[in-house]
């Protein structure tokens, strides 16, 4: 390499203060003259606040001893949650039997992690979510290889939300695809039910279908016929979901250009032919960001189950703070139950932001 080479590649390349972290924080914080104020006011504020929370959270705290002890300190008292964490975590399972709601999450866990490739998305992966379904079912419930029955009223904390929300996530998705090639269809029947159905679901909150599930619908059952609470809340979920989930669904179908339609129909392609192999899959792709969000929004919604007395990893932790032990120590309760909202919600939202870039969504 010549030296005249060498010097006009040193001419060519951009100015140190430019690229790397100077680059970055002139681009991003010192841009103009109001960014940087704001930056400055910023750094100021977290310079005021971030020391006490620190020395609250960490310096002065406790972390493993009694509520005795913790009454003659200054910082945060973590110890409420190790020494009620079987309780927030699994409520009222029957002691002894932990393990049997502890190996269901790990299953459920498992599956869904291993569900993440595309790779393996097949008829196989379908036909082995059957089976561990049955099998986390048979673990919650019992009554079979020497299991105790294990009534659904006991079904509480952890495994309560998981089970209410990623059930009515996997019913509800599908349900709505539906809703949305109903709502579009030609057929004026077909098309008036699901307008009907989405109108009216979409104009009511939660509450209000968790509160017919629960109060309202017993009424109307013959005399000695019941439907398990956890059931009614779980259908009041899907339902809710659904209708949410079909109006962002129909808005991909919109979007699909006219011409995909005339292609497929070019091919001789049938009504359900064009949609499961052109028209769905490209929809459903461009709506991953706002279905994520309804989804993300029903994994938090379950905590309104504790209206109709249903025991989730909230009421759990209510009912803990209830103890005059631990009743002072709130913030620390609810700040460990934010972040275990936080792990599984920012975990849904980076495997959609995977998959988004997996399938080039947006070019």
């Amino acid at each position: 390499m010549t030296e005249a080479t060498t010097a006009k590649r040193a001419q060519l390349q951009p100015p140190s203060s430019n690229v790397g972290v100077v680059g970055w924080l002139k681009t991003n914080l010192f841009s103009t003259w109001y960014n940087s104020l704001l930056t400055f006011i910023l750094l100021g504020m977290l310079a005021l606040t971030l020391p006490p929370v620190f020395q609250w959270a960490f310096i002065d705290s406790l972390w493993n001893s009694s509520a005795e002890a913790c009454r003659n300190i200054e910082g945060a008292c973590w110890s409420v949650v190790p020494h009620n964490f079987r309780f927030i975590i699994l409520g009222f399972f029957p002691e002894g039997q932990e393990w049997r709601p502890i190996l269901a999450m790990v299953l459920l866990l498992g599956l869904v992690i291993y569900s993440k490739e595309r790779s393996r998305w097949k008829k196989s992966l379908a036909w082995l979510w059957l089976i561990n379904l049955i099998v986390m079912g048979t673990l919650m419930s019992g009554g079979v290889l020497g299991m105790p029955v294990v009534e659904t009223s006991q079904w509480s904390g952890l495994p309560l939300t998981l089970i209410l929300s990623f059930f009515g996530m996997v019913v509800a998705y599908p349900m709505g695809i539906f809703l949305a090639l109903g709502r579009r269809s030609k057929m004026p029947a077909i098309k008036t039910l699901c307008v009907v159905y989405i109108e009216m679901i979409r104009g009511v909150p939660l509450i209000s279908l968790l509160f017919m599930s629960s109060i309202m619908f017993p009424l109307f059952l013959p005399e000695g016929v019941t439907i398990d609470k956890v059931l009614r809340a779980l259908v009041a979920i899907i339902l809710f979901t659904a209708a949410y989930i079909a109006e962002v669904v129909r808005g991909g179908l919109q979007a699909m250009p006219r011409g995909q339609y005339e292609a497929a129909d070019s091919l001789g392609l049938n009504y359900y032919q064009t949609m499961r192999l052109i028209i769905l899959p490209q929809a459903l792709k461009i709506v991953i960001p706002p279905s994520v969000g309804i989804l993300l929004s029903v994994f938090k919604d379950t905590s309104l189950v504790v209206i109709i007395a249903l025991f989730d990893v909230l009421k759990t932790t209510m009912v803990t703070l209830s103890n005059p032990d631990w009743a002072g120590y709130s913030k620390e309760a609810y700040i460990f139950l934010a972040l275990l909202y936080f792990v599984f919600c920012y975990a849904m939202s980076s495997y959609s932001r995977r998959l988004e870039k997996e399938l080039h969504t947006g070019h």
